[in-house]
């Protein structure tokens, strides 16, 4: 592989994540030979939307053999499953990267297994997503304006985000050159520890989702047989129960492998709400609405 460019990207998974990377591959670069791996049905529809050159299935040898880029795009236990083989089989010249929306134990496993002879491992997390999987709902422009997460060292409290994004990228070309591909793509590339990385999601991205999990099945016990109180219910309820329909499937190793972040989220959100009850009669309550208010506002800046 050039030092700054990759030629061949092999995405190991072809469902949302690994389909849209391969789709706004496909859009915002020209010379790129794209393989997927996946499983014969899942692959073969991948193709037909025009998103893979070559598609493989079965045996994984043959899907990285030549490649340059491995884009791992699975459910957290299988990549966790698959890193020894992926480890031994991908070129050594090749950069192995993943998008698992939890970054500890995988960075933990990949330390196992990826060592100075073998090819390089990144471990990455696009913040981009929606509540239903597939190929089906892959999108090209999924990963635009969306933060990308990147496993890195801790850096010094005096570096800035581009000093630590140029330090990081200085170490190894092959990380310079996939810095080039997330730009071309739109996504916004930030440098996080693994452990920094799952406490801040469990809180932006995790603890949302089971909020909505919790609301959701929450009103569900409580329907009437005259479907109240979901039958006077406006566009404000299905605005915040939208994570609801993501099903578990796609949630179960997540809740697995961040646990710890979870639970110490779901205490402090609890104890929040149990402070918000202790208000409903006062004027207090006032500036939990200020707090969310300018939290919402900052959201939309991003």
């Amino acid at each position: 592989m050039s030092a700054h460019l990759i030629n061949r990207a092999t995405i190991l998974g072809t469902g949302l994540i690994g389909g849209s990377f391969a789709l706004a591959l496909r859009k915002y670069t020209t010379d790129l030979h794209i393989g997927g791996w996946d499983r014969p049905d899942i692959v073969r529809e991948a193709h037909a939307r025009g998103a893979l050159h070559e598609c493989f299935s079965g045996v994984l040898a043959p899907a990285l053999t030549r490649a340059d880029l491995i884009f791992i795009a699975l459910p957290i236990g299988v990549t966790i499953d698959l890193l020894p083989e992926i480890a031994r089989l991908a070129p050594a010249h090749a950069l192995v990267t993943d998008a698992c929306s939890t970054k500890l134990r995988i960075t933990q496993s990949a330390a196992e297994h990826f060592t100075a002879s073998t090819a390089l491992f990144l471990g990455g997390h696009p913040m981009a997503g929606r509540e239903f999987g597939g190929i089906a709902h892959a999108d090209a422009d999924l990963f635009r304006n969306a933060p990308y997460a990147l496993i890195g060292e801790k850096a010094r409290g005096d570096s800035s985000q581009g000093e630590r994004e140029q330090v990081q990228a200085d170490r190894d070309p092959r990380v310079a050159a996939f810095l080039k591909l997330l730009e071309k793509i739109g996504a916004r590339p930030l440098w996080l520890g693994a452990q920094q990385h799952d406490y801040a999601v469990g809180l932006a991205s995790h603890l949302p989702q089971l909020a909505a999990v919790a609301l959701g099945s929450f009103l569900y016990d409580h329907l009437d047989e005259n479907g109240l109180p979901i039958t006077v219910a406006g566009p404000g309820l299905r605005d915040s129960l939208r994570l609801a329909g993501s099903p578990y499937s796609m949630w179960r190793d997540i809740v697995l492998t961040n646990r710890e972040a979870l639970s110490a989220a779901l205490d402090l959100f609890a104890r929040r709400l149990d402070d918000l009850r202790e208000r409903l009669n006062s004027r207090e309550l006032e500036m939990d609405f200020d707090s969310a208010n300018e939290l919402y506002k900052l959201l939309r800046t991003l």
